[in-house]
């Protein structure tokens, strides 16, 4: 597909996805610019996966537009697409080894054997699998699988790379170590990206921005920092990540600026300190506002602590890193909760 100067690489035009009377997606519109990594990011039956499937073209919209690079490509089938994907389930031919793998894609494009067999000997050896050319896909653990898949969506050159549920396959040590190359990847083919995910940490890790859906419409879209710090909606806060909600807990809170209608308070449990009663109160005091609470529970997570503690009517979730030092409190210890006024952010319900 011939690539135009127009900086909106990928633009959805109020794109409804009916099956049946039911719409996986809704009136959704969305930009995606050149060399963008955009991730998707919704639970199950948000529609997360259906938009990439619309753009990938295994499905059709029923009504509204897709356009890349400016042409409508909503009746172009897959095959015609130039795009890379790469599926949760790897999607490797089992009975070809690595090689043959990477090679089909450009034999289906009628690339010559000479250079065939020089891009693939180049992307075995960027993704550090060039001692593994010709073990089959049976051979080879789940991360090493992943990494073929993600050289086999690549080697072609395409201008856009599709991810569905790239690193769920995964545990969590491999997961880790795959966000990094993925990000290593990105950033060094600079391709359009679009990832469907439901992992909320690999979301923030790998993205310029994130689309969160909910019930087949887009809820919030921006960067990763600006989401989970002002999230929009409540719905966004406690998505991603978690949120404490601020209301019915039998006390004022006090903000430093007016509650907009029809909002509620929200601070993010890393916000929020915690203390013994007769701990004197900091230097900024004067911006915090303190409230006394009961421990409820405490959770041990290795580099973290998570506290739920009782206020009023209600239970408010504290995370504070360890460190030596720290006093540990536990279930039936009354403790003092503190925040700054200024961390405090209001969401739609």
């Amino acid at each position: 597909m011939d690539q135009s100067p127009i900086n909106a690489q990928i633009e959805f035009r109020t794109v409804t996805k009916l099956y049946g009377q039911i719409a996986a997606v809704r009136d959704m519109s969305l930009t995606v610019e050149r060399g963008e990594f955009l991730t998707i990011l919704g639970p199950s039956g948000s529609g997360k996966t259906t938009v990439l499937m619309l753009l990938a073209g295994f499905v059709a919209p029923s009504r509204g537009d897709i356009l890349i690079s400016g042409k409508s490509v909503a009746a172009v089938p897959a095959y015609r697409r130039d795009q890379g994907i790469v599926f949760q389930s790897y999607a490797l031919f089992p009975h070809l080894t690595v090689r043959r793998n990477l090679e089909f894609p450009l034999e289906m494009r009628g690339m010559k054997v000479a250079e065939r067999a020089q891009r693939v000997g180049l992307i075995l050896e960027r993704v550090h699998l060039q001692d593994f050319g010709d073990r089959f896909p049976s051979q080879l653990s789940g991360g090493q699988q992943q990494r073929v898949a993600l050289a086999r969506a690549l080697i072609a050159d395409p201008p856009i790379l599709l991810l569905d549920e790239p690193l769920g396959a995964l545990d969590r040590n491999l997961r880790e170590e795959m966000q990094g190359e993925i990000k290593s990847l990105h950033k060094e083919f600079g391709k359009t990206t679009v990832c469907v995910t439901h992992d909320q940490e690999e979301a923030l890790t790998l993205s310029d921005r994130i689309v969160v859906m909910r019930a087949g419409q887009i809820e919030q879209t921006d960067t990763p920092e600006t989401l989970y710090d002002r999230p929009a909606t409540q719905f966004v806060a406690n998505f991603l990540g978690e949120a404490n909600i601020l209301e019915n807990l039998d006390y004022v809170v006090e903000s430093d600026s007016a509650q907009p209608t029809g909002t509620v308070p929200m601070i993010r449990p890393e916000r929020l300190g915690i203390a013994n009663t007769a701990t004197p109160k900091s230097a900024d005091g004067d911006r915090r506002q303190y409230v006394a609470g009961i421990v409820d529970d405490m959770i041990y997570a290795g580099p973290l602590r998570k506290y739920h503690v009782r206020v009023g009517g209600g239970v408010l979730v504290v995370r504070e890193h360890v460190a030596s030092g720290q006093q540990i409190f536990k279930p039936g210890d009354k403790v003092r909760l503190d925040w700054l006024r200024s961390d405090l952010r209001f969401v739609t319900a």
